[in-house]
């Protein structure tokens, strides 16, 4: 809820001036958390209330809540405080003047802005990548998420120790106390350096054995289906309605990171191994999809992905967008497999029944399905949307088995869906559908060919 300013105690010239700068919002005793002061710079590269939305999420993800955001229209960022000298006066008059613990700017910030903005703010100051990695760090369950966030929290820190001043000085600044600061920043840095050669190491045995597993699941000739999207879009919610997998799904960004694999068995038997995967968002930090490339390049394995999105969100089309430039840098340019956008929430999405999914560009050469994970509408017509999209091994066809060979019917249920069995004089007469490599052993067979 939007709070005005005019309403407070305080000097009413200096709630003028908030009331141009800044949307307030109002916290009470019963859900307070920590206070957050969301700042950005505005300078036509991307939308930037879009974006200060989406650090609100984050925000709220991580624990906190926003009190206040500022978005400063400049050309470009200032290099010394962020969002320049006159609006980080008013910050710090802000923070003195309410009780804000925390300051989150909605861009990388060097460790000299970090530096200026603490000092004068007397606050303490985060930017959006440090805020998303502490959010992933805390979400990591695996061994190997837990070793790839380590992996982009030290790459993006190792650059910034320098500028950091007497925080990694063991006496002190000032002349003839540089040597020792300088020791503990080499130190540090050799350590930082020594750590991320570890992981990258222990990152390329686990690879070795993802390698392995996609060896082994592509010699028994299984079906990898893929579930992108943006975050919070309900990917787990769908994993669970469809494999009762129990992923955890909650009403926040990046509930789940680490990726789940379940079994699943389509309308005509065939049997898929569908993989769950860690959510996208605009601006994701270049550290994370280079840490988590491993774990997105999941999608390159598919030979199906559902990309889905949020159908109740004003911004569905453009976490489309977001989610398939991903997949074009992860498929180097151009996606090689099927990729089916699925509108999920259309439970709650006002205009669902009559909303165009049908969307150009980028949505052109997809196929669209609506769904509601949460109710289960729709989700036969996304099985049957998966099956078509499949490569074709399977058939429906008729045989006529000999009596001396009735073992074969045994083979049938497990190679495929046996629809009809009857016996006839002439022999056992099946209507199924089995794998391709299998009826090829039978051909002389069939009867006919149903589809």
């Amino acid at each position: 809820m939007n709070y005005d300013f005019a309403n407070d105690n305080k000097n009413e010239n200096k709630n003028e001036k908030y009331n141009k700068n800044y949307k307030y919002n109002e916290i009470t005793d019963e859900n307070k958390k920590e206070q957050t002061v969301l700042i950005s710079v505005d300078t036509g590269e991307f939308d930037a209330e879009q974006s200060i939305g989406e650090l609100r999420e984050l925000v709220k993800t991580a624990g906190g809540e926003s009190i206040c955001e500022i978005i400063q229209k400049r050309d470009t960022a200032d290099g010394v405080s962020f969002i320049g000298k006159g609006r980080l006066s008013e910050l710090k008059e802000f923070c003195d003047d309410n009780d804000v613990d925390l300051i989150v700017a909605d861009s990388e910030l060097s460790p000299v802005q970090v530096r200026n903005i603490e000092d004068s703010t007397n606050t303490r100051v985060i930017d959006r990548t440090t805020l998303i990695l502490d959010i992933f760090a805390s979400r990591a369950r695996s061994k190997e998420g837990k070793l790839q966030i380590e992996l982009a929290q030290l790459n993006y820190t190792l650059p910034r120790l320098s500028g950091k001043g007497k925080s990694l000085s063991r006496l002190g600044g000032g002349i003839g106390t540089r040597g020792p600061g300088e020791t503990k920043l080499e130190t540090d840095k050799r350590h930082i350096r020594r750590r991320i050669q570890y992981i990258k190491n222990e990152l390329e045995q686990l690879e070795k054995r993802r390698d392995i597993q996609h060896r082994r699941r592509k010699k028994n000739n299984a079906k990898i289906v893929a579930i992108v999207g943006y975050t919070n879009a309900g990917k787990s919610t769908l994993m669970n309605y469809l494999t009762d997998a129990g992923v955890l799904q909650e009403d926040k960004l990046f509930a789940t990171l680490d990726p789940t694999a379940r079994k699943l068995y389509l309308p005509d038997g065939q049997q898929i191994m569908i993989v769950d995967t860690v959510g996208f968002i605009s601006r994701l930090p270049h550290q994370l999809v280079e840490a988590f490339k491993s774990t997105l390049e999941e999608a390159t394995y598919a030979d199906v992905i559902l990309n889905v999105c949020d159908a109740s969100s004003p911004d569905c089309y453009d976490n489309i967008s977001v989610t398939n430039d991903i997949l074009e840098s992860l498929f180097g340019g151009v996606i090689s497999v099927p990729v089916i956008n699925v509108f999920n929430k259309c439970d709650i999405a006002v205009d669902f029944e009559t909303a165009d999914v049908g969307m150009a560009g980028a949505l052109a050469d997809n196929k669209s399905v609506k769904i509601s994970a949460k109710t289960g509408w729709g989700i036969n017509n996304l099985l049957l949307a998966v099956q078509s999209a499949l490569p074709q091994t399977r058939r429906r066809v008729r045989l006529l088995l000999p009596f001396d060979k009735g073992n074969l019917t045994a083979q049938l249920h497990r190679n495929g869906v046996v629809h009809s069995q009857e016996y006839t004089e002439n022999g056992i007469l099946i209507d199924a559908t089995a794998e391709i490599s299998f009826l090829n052993t039978v051909k002389d067979l069939i009867i006919d060919d149903v589809g």
